[in-house]
């Protein structure tokens, strides 16, 4: 399961309903911050989230929408006596960028918290038991832009009418069972797991990209992705706009999202040019299972 909590959806410029771009995502025992554009930490705050248990930033490029909460937020978590490290994970320009602001802050590497940058390269970038991140290339102006993918594994659960049927009782066996090997009751049967596991369920599949200025690299990784976050900063009658400022409209990330046979699909990186009834329509005449996201919306798969 991954929730998703939107603390900032808004373009380069915020507005008074949208603060700068932030997403904090809940995925088994971790939650991990997606950019961390001014104001997300009293955005942390207003959304009921706060800072427990945030020891990691995946960062989708380095213009200062995205990442100029980084200051602020370490101080506060400074004052909050926190000595954990924070770890940051993006591309090297992007981490240059961070690294330079803070140091014109407090000093070159002598941030208020303990901080490990982790340039990312095409690939998986963090592994847990629960969940994986992996990241890949994406294209937008002259940055080192990168998409995230989170995958939660399917699993095989134990049906309780066979354990039952069986005679495997409560406790230690049916934990084996449940981790693959086959066990042996007191009566000398052996169950092998296959005899009490059912279908393999409950893998997810989240994909969240930053700013983009192009859909053709980036719908390999978003395939059968139960749910897209993706910008959707200008409508396709701005299309020639869009390009020159390297952005989509919300007409290509629908398109993409149907393509890539997409569960759903969520706008964000929002102009304030349009009323959210136009970026939902353009989107939804495409691919009607499409929903605009708005600060403190919370979003479970």
């Amino acid at each position: 399961m991954f929730a998703l909590t939107f603390l900032g959806t808004s373009a380069s410029v915020p507005s008074a309903e949208r603060n700068h771009p932030a997403l904090l995502v809940e995925a088994g025992s971790q939650r991990i911050l997606i950019d961390c554009g001014e104001g997300t930490q009293r955005q942390l705050l207003r959304s009921g989230a706060g800072f427990r248990r945030l020891d990691r930033i995946l960062l989708t490029h380095g213009h200062l929408d995205h990442v100029l909460g980084i200051p602020g937020l370490f101080s506060t978590l400074r004052l909050r006596q926190s000595d954990e490290a924070m770890t940051i994970h993006g591309g090297a320009g992007t981490l240059d960028v961070v690294a330079r602001m803070l140091a014109g802050f407090w000093g070159e590497g002598r941030a208020p918290i303990p901080v490990n940058f982790v340039p990312l390269r095409e690939g998986c970038i963090f592994d847990a038991d629960e969940f994986a991140i992996d990241c890949f290339p994406v294209r937008h102006r002259d940055t080192d832009s990168f998409g995230f993918c989170f995958r939660s594994p399917a699993r095989r659960h134990l049906q309780a009418d066979r354990l039952a049927a069986l005679g495997v009782p409560d406790g230690p066996l049916r934990g084996a069972l449940a981790g693959g090997q086959p066990v042996v009751l007191e009566d000398g049967t052996t169950v092998d797991p296959e005899d009490v596991l059912g279908p393999q369920s409950g893998g997810k599949t989240l994909v969240v990209v930053g700013d983009a200025e192009s859909v053709d690299d980036i719908a390999p990784h978003v395939a059968d992705a139960d749910l897209l976050v993706i910008e959707a900063t200008f409508l396709d009658r701005d299309a020639a706009t869009a390009r020159d400022y390297g952005h989509l409209t919300a007409a290509e990330a629908a398109r993409l999202a149907a393509t890539a046979n997409v569960e759903q699909l969520v706008l964000a990186h929002l102009s304030g040019r349009y009323t959210d009834e136009e970026v939902l329509a353009e989107a939804a005449r495409t691919f009607p299972n499409t929903k605009i996201a708005a600060d403190f919306d919370r979003v479970v798969i």
